[in-house]
């Protein structure tokens, strides 16, 4: 008999309650408003900006040719990330072309020469192109921080689509980003011996495709 009015008692007054009859209590308002605080399928979750450190971000080139390769770096001038439910959703960097340096050449001479040609409009034309920009189209999660990437990379002011493989991983407030890109040079008018526009260069060649080791390191804003 206790028990049926303990349960009558509790369902009157929250009767009374939902019509107003009768004025919440403090409990009865932490539990009605702990409801409200629960997340629905419809909540909004928070897109964090990652931005990227310049200088803690590494991007270092690799090209071939008939009788070696040469490899060096590049900077990064300016980028940022975009995560949602610590998946990648958008991204986009910058490179500063003159920025270009190279790391094989031990001779100071012949380190500033290959620089300077780099440099040149037989290549990058770095004063005229001094920026050259990757904007991710999309990037699909393959398994853990796995991703295949695509977008649009802009060199000589020429863009052209790429995709590739990446690493993205998100850890507290610390981006990296780690992939290589290949890149066919002569979509991007850097044609300076390449086998496929000029003629009998012999061991002259230098192959069109080079390599960028991406390094990205971003922070949360």
């Amino acid at each position: 008999m206790k028990l049926i009015l303990t349960l009558s008692a509790i369902t009157a007054t929250s009767l009374l309650v939902l019509t107003g009859a009768v004025k919440p209590t403090n409990a009865n308002k932490t539990i009605l408003s702990a409801k409200k605080m629960v997340p629905g399928k419809g909540a909004v979750v928070k897109a964090l900006v990652f931005k990227v450190d310049n200088e803690g971000s590494k991007l270092t080139w690799l090209a071939k040719k008939a009788t070696g390769e040469h490899s060096g770096s590049v900077k990064v001038s300016n980028g940022s990330f975009t995560v949602e439910n610590n998946t990648l959703k958008a991204g986009s960097f910058d490179i500063d072309t003159r920025t270009i340096t190279n790391a094989d050449l031990t001779d100071e001479s012949a380190n500033a020469k290959l620089v300077g040609h780099l440099k040149s409009e037989d290549f990058f034309s770095a004063e005229k192109f001094p920026k050259a920009n990757f904007v991710i189209s999309s990037a699909t999660k393959t398994t853990g921080n796995q991703y295949n990437v695509k977008g649009k990379l802009t060199i000589k002011g020429i863009t052209n689509d790429v995709s590739f493989p990446a690493t993205i991983a998100v850890n507290g407030k610390k981006l990296t980003a780690n992939a290589k890109i290949t890149i066919d040079r002569t979509k991007y008018d850097i044609k300076f011996r390449s086998k496929n526009f000029f003629e009998n260069l012999g061991d002259k060649v230098i192959y069109d495709d080079f390599d960028i080791d991406v390094a990205l390191v971003a922070n949360a804003q």
